[in-house]
């Protein structure tokens, strides 16, 4: 049998760290190890990985790297199989892990699965929305020629719950150092360009999503136009993101139409108006001055480390 690695980035995730690693540890495989890389918390993230038995790696806020301190504990790692999680998503089964990689037993072209995200209790509309849209309730495999049929959807990958073999991640070199984010979609769309396939496993679950504000909505869309500016390759391989983002706004319409309400549509409306205003300003953030594009960004460190 493979053997697993989980690998877990940190920082301040108190809240939710103790209830991830509780579901872990109850899970029906076996875990080589537990890595844990904090950035620097100032709550009891550290102890709580501790008390778990984690082998515990620091990296400064500054110095953190979504695809490089990846890649670092990906080299770390002892486990044939990687498994990838946020410090915030949490197991909605004790077999979570075990239907996860269960894809690389009967495809030897698999190199890459991830499992559903579900909403947490006390989701928003919009957030439940986002998951369902994102992690349907049928899985499905994905190879390079889906491209022509999916668009960007064929490198959908979320390292909040995903597993790699470490053998075709090294091939490809790990994760990209130096995005913005997006390290695990970057690497996907490497890996498929290479004849591997990535399995997205429905019957896997975890319960992870976020309320965000308007505010915040328009910040992410504007780190994914940073995103495919700088990695223009993606959009020139895999479509526009476009495509994507208006089937997302019509399945939005539809669960509209079943909720009505003047507040429920003012905030699809605005939401979205702030996705897409975000989103093409991010495109262009080259032309911006640089104070500018770091309020505008979820990733303010990210910024300041281009200066």
């Amino acid at each position: 049998m493979d053997s697993l690695s989980i690998i877990i980035p940190t920082r301040n995730g108190a809240s939710t760290l103790s209830s991830v690693l509780t579901m872990l540890h109850r899970q029906t495989v076996s875990v080589s190890e537990l890595l844990i890389v904090d950035s620097e918390s100032d709550d009891t993230t550290r102890d709580i990985a501790e008390n778990f038995g984690a082998t515990l790696y620091s990296v400064g806020r500054e110095e953190f790297d979504h695809g490089g301190t990846r890649s670092w504990l990906a080299q770390e790692a002892v486990g044939d199989i990687l498994v990838f999680f946020t410090q915030d998503a949490i197991p909605a089964t004790v077999d979570a892990l075990e239907k996860l990689i269960a894809p690389f037993k009967t495809d030897k072209d698999i190199c890459v699965t991830y499992g559903r995200q579900l909403p947490n209790e006390g989701a928003s509309p919009s957030a439940s929305h986002l998951r369902l849209f994102n992690y349907p309730s049928e899985g499905a495999v994905r190879c390079f020629e889906d491209r022509e049929r999916l668009g960007l959807k064929t490198i959908f990958v979320s390292n909040s719950f995903a597993a790699y073999k470490k053998s075709s991640l090294a091939s490809v070199g790990y994760f990209k150092n130096g995005l913005i984010f997006g390290e695990d979609t970057c690497t996907v769309g490497r890996m498929l360009k290479e004849g591997m396939k990535i399995a997205y496993v429905a019957e896997a679950k975890v319960y992870h999503s976020h309320n965000y504000s308007w505010k915040q909505d328009f910040q992410r869309a504007f780190d994914i136009g940073v995103l495919h500016s700088t990695e223009k390759w993606l959009l020139e391989t895999y479509g526009s993101a476009e495509k994507v983002g208006f089937g997302y706004i019509r399945s939005q319409l539809d669960d509209l139409k079943k909720m009505g309400g003047l507040l429920t549509l003012i905030d699809f409306l605005g939401r979205n108006f702030c996705k897409f205003l975000g989103y093409k300003i991010g495109r262009r953030y080259n032309i911006l001055p640089g104070n500018l594009v770091s309020c505008m960004s979820m990733h303010g460190s990210w910024w300041k480390k281009r200066k």
